[in-house]
């Protein structure tokens, strides 16, 4: 094929100007609709996986990377995913800002020939700022599937631009597309189609652009530079400022030709947002007109298969229904998964822990060195380990399986409705179904959420589903007090039917809170947002697995791991040093219990959560080491005998219910807490973080202990 991979590194844009390039370099940006192949396409050119980093100021990926062709180095840029180039969101802001300010050789637009008709918008909005642009029609091989004809060259000459036929995954026609690439760089390109606006605006541009034209010298395409200028862009028009070096608004004709202009669209009773809006339907118009004459359906509507399976997913009814069944489905196939793997990991640890114990022993190590490193660090990690990595192992893969899948738009789309009446953003509903694997994850995710309001009402909200580390706590309290068939395939069932009743309250706490929230500290308007539902495409087994456990299990358990090392050593200390005739664990019990009572629950399991701070999934064995006063953490043989342990040492239907309500709703890890001040870039969110969860979680706790007193 001719096309070899090399990495770059990645590379900070620093300014909007343009890209740092070798000599003989030529910078083709890389534009496209999320869910089009565009990364696919931009792997398989530069033979590098995606590296990623933050675009300057902006919480958005970029990634860069060179593809050699014939002696010649081509610089790829891959720009964030985005449906228009209105500016709308950050990634609009980026890609527009690159497209326009970068001084890229060329640009690609990559579309999806399934659904080319919405996807053409994006490719005449990219030609009104550069005339060398490429259209790349992927996945092809799927619109065959589909009896989906698309005419390349009849396209080509309606959109007067290259057009190329590819199916990304297999690399078929990369190699026609690097040579069209080329073709513009090195010769004039045609004309392009022009969007046709109605009369009033067409009259209105007539005014300004030519003064326009002669303000930025060639610099800028006029005619789109003159329509931003109508529409009031202001993010637009600071960069234009920056890019010239002098404010564009200031040189006179310019000023006085857009005064005019807008008496005329004045005149014709057109108002900011109306010119927008007909500024859009013109676009969308093209497209579809430009998709009718290019495009054939040669068996009916391919879309039919996808409709009905959205008459399911998405119904309002059915759509909420489908999504509990499936939720519930994920937690039986975990808990019923992670129970042998579980116990697996365990015996291993427990080999492991001999092998050090007899090292220790034949070293002759004095007992507290012993103690501290293999009965508290090691002894800790390996809990989180066996206890941890079970479930993220399982549930993990699912979740990117149904991601993959297509499915994940769609529980967006049921739950947007409800993140709208409590004033948040209906993306909030992606970042929260993250946070079932790991709330640390979960708020990372919310940079997909352009509003900082918004995302900062996500970030304070998302510790309300639980995370993997809190799983087996709650799995093992139903089991013992909720759940009376506790053995084989019914007790599991029942076990996640349970589970899912949890974090359905889980989920209703987010909104109340999201809306408390909105109405408050965080008040605000919610915004508007395109939520792309893709097609429905079988996922590629090998890239969910790898994805799932390199990207997110092994990555999540690694920092757990890392605070759970000196959380060990903290927890031994404390169990082993003693003040008078009591442990320091013991003095400190004591001292919360009169507190703890307050609530339904006692010293102990208050200080172990505490203590869990680093690691939710150490609560339970620090309350058996409690209980026990071993000064160790102990492992138990099963859970009736967990269950005799608890209820010896006063434990009632009561005290159960508000561990579990305390452990879904207390103040996140410190892997969380940490991930929020980064992403917010404040102490003083994290510390709300923390507050709001644990304020919510005690109060439901004292009011259930008290309704349970009064009866």
């Amino acid at each position: 094929m001719g096309l070899t991979g090399e990495s770059t590194g990645l590379r900070m844009v620093q300014s909007p100007k343009s890209i740092q390039r070798q000599p003989g370099e030529k910078v083709v940006a890389l534009a496209g609709n999320p869910n089009v192949g565009k990364s696919t396409v931009f792997n398989f050119l530069t033979g590098l996986n995606q590296h990623t980093g933050n675009w300057p100021g902006k919480t958005v990926s970029n990634a860069q990377g060179k593809c050699e062709r014939d002696g010649r180095t081509f610089v790829l840029v891959d720009l964030p995913g985005t449906y228009s180039l209105m500016a709308h969101s950050a990634e609009e802001e980026v890609a527009r800002d690159f497209l326009c300010f970068g001084e890229p050789d060329a640009a690609i637009v990559v579309c999806d020939a399934t659904c080319l008709e919405r996807n053409l918008n994006l490719v005449l909005q990219t030609q009104e700022i550069t005339s060398r642009v490429v259209v790349c029609v992927n996945l092809i091989d799927e619109a065959e599937k589909k009896h989906i004809r698309v005419d390349v060259q009849r396209l080509s000459k309606l959109l007067g631009a290259p057009v190329v036929a590819t199916g990304a995954r297999s690399g078929k026609g990369l190699e026609e597309l690097m040579r069209q690439v080329e073709r513009v760089m090195e010769q004039e390109p045609p004309a392009a189609s022009t969007v046709q606006y109605p009369r009033e605006i067409e009259q209105a541009l007539a005014l300004l652009t030519p003064a326009v034209e002669r303000a930025v010298h060639g610099r800028l395409p006029a005619r789109w530079l003159s329509l931003k200028l109508l529409e009031g862009d202001e993010s637009l028009l600071r960069s234009v400022d920056t890019y010239l070096g002098a404010s564009l608004l200031q040189t006179g004709a310019v000023a006085g030709a857009k005064k005019e202009a807008e008496r005329t669209l004045r005149a014709a009773g057109i108002g900011a947002e109306r010119f927008v809006d007909l500024v859009t339907a013109a676009c969308v118009r093209k497209a579809e007109g430009i998709s009718r004459e290019a495009v054939r359906f040669e068996r009916g509507d391919p879309m039919r298969r996808d409709r009905m399976l959205d008459k399911i997913f998405t119904g309002r009814v059915t759509g909420l229904l489908t999504m509990l069944l499936l939720l519930a489905l994920v937690f039986w196939l975990t808990i019923t998964g992670a129970n042998f793997l579980s116990d697996w990991l365990s015996q291993g640890a427990g080999i492991v822990e001999g092998w050090l114990t007899d090292f220790f022993r034949w070293a002759h190590a004095p007992d507290w060195l012993y103690g501290a490193l293999v009965q508290g660090v090691y002894r800790v990690m390996a809990w989180v380990v066996s206890v941890m990595l079970p479930p993220m192992a399982i549930f993990f893969p699912l979740f990117t399986f149904l991601e993959d899948l297509g499915y994940l738009p769609r529980v967006a789309f049921n739950l947007d409705r409800f993140f709208k009446k409590s004033g948040a953003c209906g993306k909030q509903a992606l970042t929260m179904c993250m946070g079932f694997g790991c709330n640390a994850a979960g708020v990372v995710g919310c940079r997909i959420i352009d509003s900082r309001r918004e995302r900062l009402i996500a970030m304070l909200t998302n510790n309300f589903v639980p995370c993997n580390g809190r799983f087996p706590t709650l799995i093992a309290i139903l089991s013992m007090f909720f759940i009376t068939a506790s053995a084989g395939v019914l007790g599991s069932v029942a076990s996640a039917l349970a589970l899912t009743g949890v974090i359905l309250l889980g989920v209703v706490m987010t909104l109340l809170v999201s809306r408390l929230l909105s109405r408050t500290i965080l008040s605000g308007v919610p915004s508007s947002f395109t939520l792309e539902l893709p097609p429905y495409r079988r996922p590629q087994v090998g890239k969910l697995l790898v994805r799932s456990v390199l990207d997110r299990t092994l990555f999540v358990l690694g920092r757990a791991v890392a605070v759970a090392a000196p959380a060990g050593l903290v927890i031994w200390l404390l169990s082993n040093i003693t003040v008078g005739d009591m442990s320091l664990f013991a003095h400190c019990t004591a001292f919360l219990d009169p507190f703890a009572r307050l609530f339904g629950m006692d010293g102990v399991i208050l200080m172990a959560f505490i203590l869990g701070f680093p690691a939710n999934e150490i609560v339970l064995p620090i309350i058996m080491m409690g209980y026990m006063a071993s000064g160790t953490l102990t492992s138990y043989e099963s859970l009736d005998a967990l269950r005799v342990l608890l209820v010896d040492n006063g434990w009632t239907w009561v005290t159960a219910a508000c561990v579990m309500l305390f452990s879904l709703m207390h103040w996140p890890c410190s892997t969380t807490c940490l991930t929020i001040r980064k992403e917010s870039g404040s102490v003083k969110w994290m510390l709300l973080s923390m507050v709001i969860p644990t304020a919510v979680g005690l109060s439901l706790c004292f009011l259930l202990r008290s309704v349970s007193l009064l009866l």
